[in-house]
């Protein structure tokens, strides 16, 4: 059997993917033939989005397509040999495909209320809300020296304030590995825990702080510089607002339906 099936039970993929054709037609242009059964455009863009998440990142574009078609050149090959022995009419079989099905059918009506729900003006009214609730956001970038104990912290701020460079005594003494010489980058507030941020933002630019300390021990920080983020335009959160309109959408139609059966849970949900 070869590799790029990836453990999967064959005819069960291939009854899938048909289902999922006939739930979304498209185009059916042929890509290969597999003793005369074709293999369309259509079949290529299910299994990409089957498996196309666990190929290697380095492949090409180019690179991908050739590995899709070739693992559904080898799903055909294995399918038809599954098909000759029997293996659909078996009962786990049987109960499989169940499950894909209603799988496949219960995201195919979730894509339409997602599609129902993703208008224009629906995205452009939340974007429209959360930039005026947010509105720009204030960013500081710094750099700190964490060290376990008070007189750690004001030893290293003498050192700093005597003179010596900041991320070298960062590199020589912070507790940090995360901050090569003691550098954070650009953060907004709510970033950093409450007694850090609090003093990162009220540090003026180009200074360094008093030792402060959180949960994670003591902290010296200089504040590098201070800048104001704009709000990300509408086209840069779009596909956020989607997910976000999407996953109201599904929550609602779900809620209404368990509301509208009887479900009976036969065993004791977990606490």
């Amino acid at each position: 059997m070869s590799s790029r099936l990836q453990r999967r039970i064959p005819a069960l993929v291939f009854s899938c993917a048909a289902l999922l054709a006939v739930l979304h037609p498209a185009a059916a242009q042929t890509v290969a033939r597999v003793d005369g059964v074709e293999i369309t455009e259509q079949d290529v863009s299910l299994a990409m989005n089957d498996i196309g998440g666990t190929l290697p990142q380095q492949l090409s574009a180019d690179q991908r397509r050739a590995y899709v078609i070739n693992y559904l050149i080898d799903m055909k090959l294995v399918a038809r040999k599954a098909e000759a022995a029997k293996l659909a009419d078996s009962e786990a079989f049987r109960r499989q495909l169940a499950y894909l099905r209603d799988k496949a059918l219960m995201n195919a009506q979730l894509d339409i209320l997602r599609d129902a729900a993703s208008t224009e003006a629906a995205l452009r009214a939340i974007y429209d809300d959360a930039a005026k609730r947010q509105g720009a956001a204030e960013e500081v970038k710094a750099s700190h020296i964490l060290v376990p104990t008070e007189d750690e912290a004001k030893a290293a701020l003498k050192r700093v304030r005597g003179g010596e460079d900041f991320a070298k005594v960062a590199t020589e003494v912070s507790k940090d590995p995360g901050s090569p010489g003691g550098s954070l980058g650009w953060f907004t507030k709510d970033r950093m825990v409450p007694p850090f941020a609090e003093m990162a933002f009220k540090t003026p630019k180009g200074t360094i702080s008093e030792p402060v300390q959180s949960q994670f021990g003591w902290h010296v920080i200089l504040v590098e510089d201070r800048r104001t983020k704009p709000f990300p335009p509408f086209d840069e959160v779009k596909p956020q607002i989607v997910q976000y309109v999407a996953r109201q959408a599904h929550q609602k139609e779900i809620e209404a339906l368990r509301g509208a059966a009887k479900i009976e849970r036969l065993e004791k949900p977990a606490p």
